[in-house]
């Protein structure tokens, strides 16, 4: 998003991506630095080269308002990796060390890095760039105030793996305290529930904890079939439907006879939980309670998760017997938004704030208006997209969030 009506540049966008608009501001405020530094008798643009993309990063930073975590490689300068203001996604530093010298690594999450043979370092501060030369050496610079740090808390529940650590939070403990937290909650139902199974596979950390909290059988009743793509481009609701059932099976070995809770990471369109529910009970369940490890979304995403309109969620405008009602589950339970950010500061206290917009409705940025969402509702229901997740006789199953990059 701009924040300001001015005209950055005369290119040809090729697509509808925000990436690109990104990229095209970022490469014209190059382009103006250095012009402006040939202007000049007593500048010297070949030795210039990364004061023109410091300058150039401080500009996009002033302008720009969103969420973006950005790699990318210029030519003369090297690898320039930079992060917005409020640090909403995530971006990490490795390093490798050699009987050269240390090498250098940036990534979304630093479960990249292992593999890799390089160690985490720190996070990429929000508003900060840092370049790594063509000699290997690290250069960092502040191209904007760092804000409050505002990390979008849907990314520990749902995008990261659980091998990251981000902004010195595991993504795997956080996802251990979400269970620690939901055991609370089962405690207060009467629900007679004989083991626990997780919907795989980002449910897992959180089903775990919860069987241990509740001193009940972990069963993974669920198997995934590794071998079929996604079923959101399937062309009509029986293909879709046939393309679940052939990517998860339920094991009557684990369900027959069995009163289960199912614990989810998320519940956001209710499509395809709906079908779990169905499948378990054709199983052999006796009965079927749902947990969500996760509030209800009610509200849209703005900051990089294809969600942009809140006629798709499953829980807009309906309470949580209405929602269970249409899941046909036998109950079920979310987490608080409470619990959900107490079980991250419990682990970084130094955090005080959180992205919680699709929870909360609350958006970081104020230009994040009621006409704002208003318009993008209309511009998701001109592609038409409704609640079952259908574009253009396409349906989003749970599984098939796609992050789009968002500025």
């Amino acid at each position: 998003m701009l924040s300001s009506s001015e005209s950055f540049f005369n290119r040809h966008l090729r697509t509808e991506s925000d990436s690109e608009v990104l990229l095209n501001i970022f490469a014209d405020e190059i382009h103006r630095a250095h012009q402006k530094c040939a202007a000049s008798d007593t500048c010297d643009p070949n030795t210039k080269k990364l004061d023109f993309v410091f300058e150039a990063g401080e500009r996009i930073m002033s302008v720009l308002e969103g969420a973006y975590s950005c790699i990318t490689l210029i030519k003369g300068v090297g690898l320039c990796c930079f992060r917005d203001p409020h640090g909403i996604r995530p971006l990490v530093l490795g390093q490798r060390l050699t009987e050269q010298g240390p090498e250098w690594a940036v990534a979304s999450e630093s479960c990249a890095f292992g593999p890799l043979g390089f160690e985490l370092v720190r996070d990429v501060k929000p508003g900060e760039m840092v370049v790594v030369d063509g000699e290997g050496n690290l250069v960092t610079h502040q191209c904007a105030p760092a804000k409050d740090l505002n990390p979008c808390i849907f990314e520990y529940i749902y995008l990261a793996r659980p091998d990251s650590v981000l902004n010195d939070i595991s993504v795997y403990n956080f996802q251990l305290g979400l269970g620690t937290k939901l055991a609370e909650r089962v405690r207060q139902t009467n629900w007679d529930i004989d083991c626990i199974v997780p919907v795989p596979d980002g449910s897992r950390p959180a089903a775990i904890q919860l069987s241990a909290e509740l001193g009940l059988p972990y069963r993974e009743g669920l198997v995934k079939n590794r071998y079929v793509g996604r079923t959101f481009i399937m062309p009509d609701q029986r293909t879709r439907e046939l393309s679940v059932r052939r990517k998860l099976n339920a094991m009557p070995a684990v369900f027959q006879g069995k009163s289960v809770l199912l614990v989810d990471d998320s519940i956001v369109r209710g499509t395809t939980m709906s079908q779990i529910v169905n499948m378990v009970r054709q199983a052999g369940a006796r009965k079927v309670y749902l947990a969500s490890a996760s509030p209800p979304v009610k509200y849209p995403n703005v900051y990089g998760v294809d969600m942009p309109s809140r006629k798709e969620f499953v829980a807009n405008n309906l309470n949580i017997e209405q929602v269970n009602e249409v899941l046909g589950a036998d109950g079920l339970i979310y987490q608080s938004l409470e619990d959900l950010i107490e079980s991250a500061k419990e682990i970084n206290p130094a955090i005080e704030t959180y992205e919680t917009s699709c929870f909360s409705g609350t958006y970081v940025h104020a230009s994040i208006t009621d006409e704002y969402l208003a318009n993008l509702e209309a511009a998701a229901r001109g592609k038409g997209r409704d609640r079952a997740g259908t574009t253009k006789g396409v349906r989003l199953g749970e599984a098939e969030k796609e992050p789009m990059p968002t500025v």
